[in-house]
Protein backbone atom coordinates (compact mmCIF):
# COMPACT_ATOMS: atom_id res chain seq x y z
CA UNK A 1 0.00 0.00 0.00
CA UNK A 2 2.82 2.36 0.95
CA UNK A 3 4.52 1.70 -2.37
CA UNK A 4 1.47 1.93 -4.62
CA UNK A 5 0.84 4.92 -6.81
CA UNK A 6 -0.42 5.76 -10.25
CA UNK A 7 2.98 4.69 -11.61
CA UNK A 8 4.44 1.43 -10.32
CA UNK A 9 8.15 2.19 -10.86
CA UNK A 10 11.32 0.50 -9.70
CA UNK A 11 13.73 2.46 -7.52
CA UNK A 12 15.75 3.58 -10.52
CA UNK A 13 12.55 4.56 -12.33
CA UNK A 14 11.61 6.77 -9.39
CA UNK A 15 15.14 8.25 -9.40
CA UNK A 16 14.87 9.08 -13.10
CA UNK A 17 11.43 10.62 -12.56
CA UNK A 18 12.81 12.79 -9.75
CA UNK A 19 15.70 13.88 -11.97
CA UNK A 20 13.31 14.77 -14.79
CA UNK A 21 11.04 16.78 -12.50
CA UNK A 22 13.91 18.70 -10.94
CA UNK A 23 15.37 19.40 -14.39
CA UNK A 24 12.11 21.06 -15.43
CA UNK A 25 12.43 23.23 -12.32
CA UNK A 26 16.01 24.13 -13.23
CA UNK A 27 14.86 25.04 -16.76
CA UNK A 28 12.11 27.23 -15.31
CA UNK A 29 14.60 29.05 -13.08
CA UNK A 30 17.23 29.70 -15.76
CA UNK A 31 14.86 30.48 -18.65
CA UNK A 32 11.96 32.22 -16.93
CA UNK A 33 13.28 33.74 -13.70
CA UNK A 34 16.84 34.47 -14.73
CA UNK A 35 17.12 35.19 -18.44
CA UNK A 36 13.55 36.33 -19.10
CA UNK A 37 12.46 38.14 -15.94
CA UNK A 38 15.67 39.36 -14.28
CA UNK A 39 17.66 40.36 -17.38
CA UNK A 40 15.06 40.66 -20.17
CA UNK A 41 17.35 38.74 -22.52
CA UNK A 42 14.35 37.08 -24.19
CA UNK A 43 10.58 37.27 -24.31
CA UNK A 44 8.25 34.32 -23.79
CA UNK A 45 4.76 33.73 -25.10
CA UNK A 46 2.04 33.74 -22.44
CA UNK A 47 1.48 29.93 -22.35
CA UNK A 48 5.17 29.24 -21.70
CA UNK A 49 5.49 32.05 -19.18
CA UNK A 50 2.39 30.90 -17.27
CA UNK A 51 3.55 27.29 -17.28
CA UNK A 52 6.90 28.24 -15.74
CA UNK A 53 5.22 30.43 -13.13
CA UNK A 54 2.83 27.62 -12.19
CA UNK A 55 5.60 25.02 -12.09
CA UNK A 56 7.81 27.18 -9.86
CA UNK A 57 4.84 27.79 -7.54
CA UNK A 58 4.39 24.02 -7.27
CA UNK A 59 8.00 23.00 -6.86
CA UNK A 60 9.71 25.89 -5.06
CA UNK A 61 7.17 28.36 -3.68
CA UNK A 62 9.42 31.18 -4.88
CA UNK A 63 7.78 34.50 -5.69
CA UNK A 64 8.93 35.92 -9.04
CA UNK A 65 9.27 39.49 -7.77
CA UNK A 66 11.38 38.41 -4.80
CA UNK A 67 13.73 36.21 -6.82
CA UNK A 68 14.25 38.89 -9.48
CA UNK A 69 14.89 41.62 -6.88
CA UNK A 70 17.46 39.55 -4.98
CA UNK A 71 19.28 38.63 -8.19
CA UNK A 72 19.34 42.17 -9.57
CA UNK A 73 20.66 43.46 -6.26
CA UNK A 74 23.37 40.80 -6.40
CA UNK A 75 24.55 42.21 -9.74
CA UNK A 76 24.31 45.81 -8.55
CA UNK A 77 26.18 45.21 -5.28
CA UNK A 78 28.34 42.23 -6.21
CA UNK A 79 31.09 41.25 -3.74
CA UNK A 80 30.21 44.08 -1.33
CA UNK A 81 28.63 44.01 2.12
CA UNK A 82 25.27 44.72 0.43
CA UNK A 83 25.51 41.65 -1.84
CA UNK A 84 22.82 39.22 -0.58
CA UNK A 85 25.02 36.16 -1.01
CA UNK A 86 28.70 36.80 -1.73
CA UNK A 87 31.05 34.00 -0.55
CA UNK A 88 33.90 36.50 -0.75
CA UNK A 89 32.19 38.53 1.99
CA UNK A 90 30.21 35.93 3.94
CA UNK A 91 32.42 32.88 3.43
CA UNK A 92 31.99 29.95 1.08
CA UNK A 93 30.50 27.53 3.63
CA UNK A 94 27.81 29.96 4.74
CA UNK A 95 26.66 30.58 1.16
CA UNK A 96 27.07 26.98 -0.04
CA UNK A 97 25.11 25.37 2.81
CA UNK A 98 22.97 28.31 3.91
CA UNK A 99 22.20 30.02 0.62
CA UNK A 100 18.46 29.46 0.97
CA UNK A 101 18.47 31.22 4.37
CA UNK A 102 20.38 34.16 2.88
CA UNK A 103 17.80 34.33 0.09
CA UNK A 104 14.95 34.37 2.59
CA UNK A 105 16.63 37.13 4.57
CA UNK A 106 17.11 39.21 1.41
CA UNK A 107 13.43 38.76 0.53
CA UNK A 108 12.46 40.54 3.75
CA UNK A 109 14.12 43.77 2.57
CA UNK A 110 11.05 45.60 1.31
CA UNK A 111 13.03 48.60 0.03
CA UNK A 112 15.18 46.31 -2.14
CA UNK A 113 12.08 44.53 -3.47
CA UNK A 114 10.62 47.88 -4.47
CA UNK A 115 13.84 49.08 -6.11
CA UNK A 116 14.94 45.93 -7.91
CA UNK A 117 11.71 43.96 -8.40
CA UNK A 118 9.98 46.21 -10.90
CA UNK A 119 8.51 44.86 -14.12
CA UNK A 120 7.65 41.40 -12.79
CA UNK A 121 4.17 39.81 -13.13
CA UNK A 122 1.49 41.58 -11.11
CA UNK A 123 -1.73 40.11 -12.51
CA UNK A 124 -4.74 38.62 -10.71
CA UNK A 125 -3.27 35.15 -10.19
CA UNK A 126 -0.01 36.60 -8.87
CA UNK A 127 -1.82 38.83 -6.37
CA UNK A 128 -4.44 36.29 -5.28
CA UNK A 129 -2.58 32.96 -5.40
CA UNK A 130 1.13 32.76 -6.23
CA UNK A 131 2.38 35.49 -3.85
CA UNK A 132 0.08 35.23 -0.80
CA UNK A 133 -0.25 31.43 -0.93
CA UNK A 134 3.19 30.34 -2.17
CA UNK A 135 3.36 27.50 0.39
CA UNK A 136 0.10 26.05 -0.95
CA UNK A 137 1.81 25.05 -4.18
CA UNK A 138 4.45 23.08 -2.26
CA UNK A 139 1.74 21.20 -0.33
CA UNK A 140 -0.06 20.42 -3.58
CA UNK A 141 3.20 19.11 -5.08
CA UNK A 142 3.64 16.76 -2.12
CA UNK A 143 0.15 15.32 -2.65
CA UNK A 144 0.79 14.93 -6.39
CA UNK A 145 4.07 13.09 -5.76
CA UNK A 146 2.40 10.70 -3.33
CA UNK A 147 -0.45 10.08 -5.76
CA UNK A 148 1.96 9.38 -8.61
CA UNK A 149 4.62 7.30 -6.86
CA UNK A 150 3.12 6.06 -3.61
CA UNK A 151 3.75 7.27 -0.07
CA UNK A 152 7.39 6.33 0.49
CA UNK A 153 8.60 6.97 -3.06
CA UNK A 154 6.44 10.07 -3.34
CA UNK A 155 7.89 11.57 -0.17
CA UNK A 156 11.41 10.76 -1.40
CA UNK A 157 10.75 12.51 -4.73
CA UNK A 158 9.22 15.48 -2.91
CA UNK A 159 12.22 15.85 -0.59
CA UNK A 160 14.57 15.82 -3.58
CA UNK A 161 12.46 18.50 -5.27
CA UNK A 162 12.47 20.69 -2.17
CA UNK A 163 16.24 20.43 -1.74
CA UNK A 164 17.19 20.79 -5.41
CA UNK A 165 16.94 24.56 -5.89
CA UNK A 166 18.25 25.52 -2.40
CA UNK A 167 21.30 23.33 -2.99
CA UNK A 168 22.10 23.94 -6.64
CA UNK A 169 20.85 27.49 -7.20
CA UNK A 170 21.15 29.20 -3.81
CA UNK A 171 24.19 27.18 -2.73
CA UNK A 172 26.30 26.01 -5.66
CA UNK A 173 25.70 28.81 -8.19
CA UNK A 174 25.80 31.67 -5.67
CA UNK A 175 28.61 30.06 -3.65
CA UNK A 176 30.88 27.97 -5.86
CA UNK A 177 30.09 30.28 -8.80
CA UNK A 178 32.00 33.03 -6.99
CA UNK A 179 34.76 30.92 -5.50
CA UNK A 180 36.10 27.92 -7.49
CA UNK A 181 36.35 27.59 -11.26
CA UNK A 182 37.86 29.19 -14.35
CA UNK A 183 37.37 32.65 -15.83
CA UNK A 184 37.01 33.61 -19.48
CA UNK A 185 36.49 37.27 -18.62
CA UNK A 186 38.13 39.57 -16.09
CA UNK A 187 34.90 40.98 -14.67
CA UNK A 188 35.17 43.22 -11.60
CA UNK A 189 33.55 40.57 -9.40
CA UNK A 190 34.81 37.14 -8.37
CA UNK A 191 32.50 35.15 -10.65
CA UNK A 192 33.83 31.93 -12.19
CA UNK A 193 32.58 29.27 -14.55
CA UNK A 194 32.04 26.14 -12.47
CA UNK A 195 32.23 23.86 -15.52
CA UNK A 196 32.25 24.37 -19.30
CA UNK A 197 29.24 22.07 -19.77
CA UNK A 198 26.03 23.57 -18.41
CA UNK A 199 23.68 20.60 -18.12
CA UNK A 200 22.92 19.78 -14.50
CA UNK A 201 22.10 23.38 -13.55
CA UNK A 202 20.66 24.37 -16.94
CA UNK A 203 23.68 26.35 -18.14
CA UNK A 204 24.08 28.39 -14.96
CA UNK A 205 27.42 26.63 -14.47
CA UNK A 206 28.81 29.29 -16.86
CA UNK A 207 28.55 32.01 -14.23
CA UNK A 208 31.55 34.14 -15.19
CA UNK A 209 30.25 34.34 -18.76
CA UNK A 210 26.94 35.56 -17.36
CA UNK A 211 28.52 38.29 -15.23
CA UNK A 212 30.57 39.48 -18.19
CA UNK A 213 27.47 39.74 -20.42
CA UNK A 214 24.52 39.76 -18.03
CA UNK A 215 22.00 40.64 -20.74
CA UNK A 216 22.85 37.67 -22.97
CA UNK A 217 20.29 34.89 -23.41
CA UNK A 218 23.14 32.52 -24.28
CA UNK A 219 25.64 31.65 -21.54
CA UNK A 220 28.05 29.46 -23.54
CA UNK A 221 30.49 31.88 -25.17
CA UNK A 222 33.48 29.69 -26.08
CA UNK A 223 33.50 26.92 -28.70
CA UNK A 224 34.04 24.20 -26.07
CA UNK A 225 31.20 25.33 -23.79
CA UNK A 226 27.66 23.97 -23.78
CA UNK A 227 24.52 25.62 -22.38
CA UNK A 228 21.49 23.36 -22.34
CA UNK A 229 19.27 26.27 -21.34
CA UNK A 230 20.15 27.92 -24.65
CA UNK A 231 19.14 24.70 -26.47
CA UNK A 232 15.70 24.90 -24.85
CA UNK A 233 15.40 28.59 -25.72
CA UNK A 234 16.23 27.87 -29.36
CA UNK A 235 13.60 25.11 -29.43
CA UNK A 236 11.03 27.51 -28.00
CA UNK A 237 12.09 30.10 -30.55
CA UNK A 238 11.74 27.57 -33.37
CA UNK A 239 8.20 26.79 -32.15
CA UNK A 240 7.34 30.50 -32.10
CA UNK A 241 7.05 30.56 -28.29
CA UNK A 242 10.09 32.73 -27.52
CA UNK A 243 12.05 35.59 -29.02
CA UNK A 244 15.69 36.25 -28.20
CA UNK A 245 16.35 39.92 -27.57
CA UNK A 246 20.07 39.93 -26.91
CA UNK A 247 23.14 37.69 -26.98
CA UNK A 248 26.76 38.55 -26.21
CA UNK A 249 28.40 40.42 -29.12
CA UNK A 250 31.16 38.67 -31.03
CA UNK A 251 34.60 40.22 -31.09
CA UNK A 252 36.07 40.89 -34.53
CA UNK A 253 39.53 42.02 -35.55
CA UNK A 254 40.47 44.57 -38.21
CA UNK A 255 44.02 45.39 -39.27
CA UNK A 256 45.06 48.87 -38.11
CA UNK A 257 48.65 50.08 -37.99
CA UNK A 258 48.08 53.63 -36.85
CA UNK A 259 46.18 55.11 -33.95
CA UNK A 260 42.99 53.51 -32.60
CA UNK A 261 39.81 54.96 -34.08
CA UNK A 262 36.21 55.33 -32.87
CA UNK A 263 35.32 51.81 -34.03
CA UNK A 264 38.14 50.32 -31.96
CA UNK A 265 37.07 52.38 -28.94
CA UNK A 266 33.49 51.15 -29.20
CA UNK A 267 34.63 47.55 -29.51
CA UNK A 268 36.89 47.92 -26.47
CA UNK A 269 34.06 49.39 -24.39
CA UNK A 270 31.68 46.64 -25.52
CA UNK A 271 34.16 43.83 -24.87
CA UNK A 272 35.74 45.33 -21.75
CA UNK A 273 35.77 42.06 -19.77
CA UNK A 274 37.35 40.30 -22.75
CA UNK A 275 39.91 43.11 -23.04
CA UNK A 276 40.95 42.81 -19.40
CA UNK A 277 41.21 39.01 -19.61
CA UNK A 278 43.35 39.31 -22.76
CA UNK A 279 45.58 41.86 -21.02
CA UNK A 280 46.08 39.47 -18.09
CA UNK A 281 46.97 36.54 -20.33
CA UNK A 282 49.29 38.67 -22.48
CA UNK A 283 51.23 40.05 -19.49
CA UNK A 284 51.19 37.00 -17.21
CA UNK A 285 54.50 35.56 -18.44
CA UNK A 286 56.18 38.97 -18.21
CA UNK A 287 55.07 39.27 -14.57
CA UNK A 288 56.35 35.79 -13.70
CA UNK A 289 59.71 36.45 -15.39
CA UNK A 290 60.06 39.70 -13.46
CA UNK A 291 59.21 37.90 -10.22
CA UNK A 292 61.97 35.40 -11.00
CA UNK A 293 64.46 38.24 -11.43
CA UNK A 294 63.42 39.65 -8.06
CA UNK A 295 64.02 36.31 -6.38
CA UNK A 296 67.48 36.08 -7.88
CA UNK A 297 68.44 39.69 -7.23
CA UNK A 298 67.47 40.18 -3.58
CA UNK A 299 66.92 37.93 -0.59
CA UNK A 300 63.22 37.26 0.05
CA UNK A 301 62.15 39.73 -2.65
CA UNK A 302 59.45 38.16 -4.78
CA UNK A 303 59.65 34.82 -2.98
CA UNK A 304 55.89 34.71 -2.40
CA UNK A 305 54.98 35.52 -6.00
CA UNK A 306 53.37 32.46 -7.56
CA UNK A 307 51.45 31.92 -10.81
CA UNK A 308 48.24 31.86 -8.76
CA UNK A 309 48.98 35.19 -7.09
CA UNK A 310 49.90 36.78 -10.44
CA UNK A 311 46.58 35.63 -11.87
CA UNK A 312 44.77 37.23 -8.94
CA UNK A 313 46.72 40.47 -9.39
CA UNK A 314 45.67 40.56 -13.02
CA UNK A 315 42.09 39.45 -12.22
CA UNK A 316 42.36 36.13 -14.04
CA UNK A 317 41.39 34.46 -10.77
CA UNK A 318 38.19 35.42 -9.02
CA UNK A 319 39.55 35.52 -5.46
CA UNK A 320 40.70 39.03 -4.46
CA UNK A 321 43.98 39.73 -2.71
CA UNK A 322 43.76 39.77 1.07
CA UNK A 323 46.00 40.32 4.09
CA UNK A 324 49.63 39.29 3.66
CA UNK A 325 49.22 38.69 -0.07
CA UNK A 326 48.06 42.26 -0.61
CA UNK A 327 51.02 43.61 1.41
CA UNK A 328 53.41 41.42 -0.59
CA UNK A 329 51.87 42.76 -3.77
CA UNK A 330 52.37 46.39 -2.76
CA UNK A 331 55.98 45.72 -1.68
CA UNK A 332 56.71 43.95 -4.95
CA UNK A 333 55.35 46.83 -7.02
CA UNK A 334 57.67 49.18 -5.14
CA UNK A 335 60.68 46.99 -6.04
CA UNK A 336 59.89 46.47 -9.74
CA UNK A 337 59.34 49.17 -12.33
CA UNK A 338 58.10 46.57 -14.81
CA UNK A 339 55.42 45.16 -12.48
CA UNK A 340 54.44 48.66 -11.42
CA UNK A 341 53.98 49.67 -15.07
CA UNK A 342 52.00 46.53 -15.93
CA UNK A 343 49.65 47.05 -13.00
CA UNK A 344 49.27 50.82 -13.51
CA UNK A 345 48.50 50.39 -17.20
CA UNK A 346 45.89 47.74 -16.39
CA UNK A 347 44.19 50.09 -13.94
CA UNK A 348 44.21 52.95 -16.45
CA UNK A 349 42.78 50.75 -19.18
CA UNK A 350 40.00 49.56 -16.88
CA UNK A 351 39.18 53.15 -15.97
CA UNK A 352 38.16 53.92 -19.56
CA UNK A 353 34.63 52.55 -19.13
CA UNK A 354 34.11 54.05 -15.67
CA UNK A 355 34.39 57.63 -16.92
CA UNK A 356 30.70 58.12 -17.57
CA UNK A 357 30.95 61.90 -17.99
CA UNK A 358 33.68 61.81 -20.65
CA UNK A 359 32.77 62.33 -24.30
CA UNK A 360 33.68 59.87 -27.04
CA UNK A 361 36.37 62.28 -28.22
CA UNK A 362 37.89 62.45 -24.73
CA UNK A 363 37.81 58.68 -24.33
CA UNK A 364 39.43 58.22 -27.74
CA UNK A 365 42.16 60.66 -26.77
CA UNK A 366 42.79 58.74 -23.54
CA UNK A 367 42.94 55.46 -25.46
CA UNK A 368 45.42 56.92 -27.96
CA UNK A 369 47.56 58.18 -25.08
CA UNK A 370 47.42 54.74 -23.42
CA UNK A 371 48.54 52.99 -26.62
CA UNK A 372 51.36 55.49 -27.13
CA UNK A 373 52.69 54.96 -23.60
CA UNK A 374 52.36 51.19 -23.99
CA UNK A 375 54.44 51.38 -27.18
CA UNK A 376 57.07 53.46 -25.35
CA UNK A 377 57.10 51.28 -22.20
CA UNK A 378 59.97 49.03 -23.27
CA UNK A 379 57.85 45.98 -22.32
CA UNK A 380 57.48 43.85 -25.45
CA UNK A 381 54.33 42.02 -24.28
CA UNK A 382 52.68 45.37 -23.56
CA UNK A 383 53.62 46.64 -27.02
CA UNK A 384 52.10 43.55 -28.66
CA UNK A 385 48.91 43.95 -26.66
CA UNK A 386 48.68 47.61 -27.66
CA UNK A 387 48.95 46.67 -31.34
CA UNK A 388 46.28 44.00 -30.91
CA UNK A 389 43.99 46.41 -29.06
CA UNK A 390 43.99 48.78 -32.04
CA UNK A 391 42.62 45.94 -34.20
CA UNK A 392 39.40 45.50 -32.22
CA UNK A 393 36.27 45.94 -34.31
Amino acid sequence: MLHSGLFDLSWWGVALAALALTHVTIAAVTIFLHRHQAHRALTLKAPVSHFFRFWLWLTTGMVTREWVAVHRKHHAKCETAEDPHSPQVLGIHRVLWGGALLYQRACRDRAALEQYGRGTPDDWIEQRLYTPHNSLGILLMALIDIALFGVLSGIAVFVVQMLWIPLWAAGVINGVGHFWGYRNFASRDASVNIAPWGILIGGEELHNNHHAYAGSAKLALKWYEFDIGWVYIRLLQFAGLARVRKVAPQLKMKIRRGRPDAEALQAILTHRCEVMASYAKALQRTCLQEAGKLRQGALHAGEHITPQSVKRWLQLKGKPLRGNERRTFQQTLARSAVLHTVYAMREELGALWTRSTASKEQLLGQLEDWCRRADDSGIEALRRFSRRLRCYA
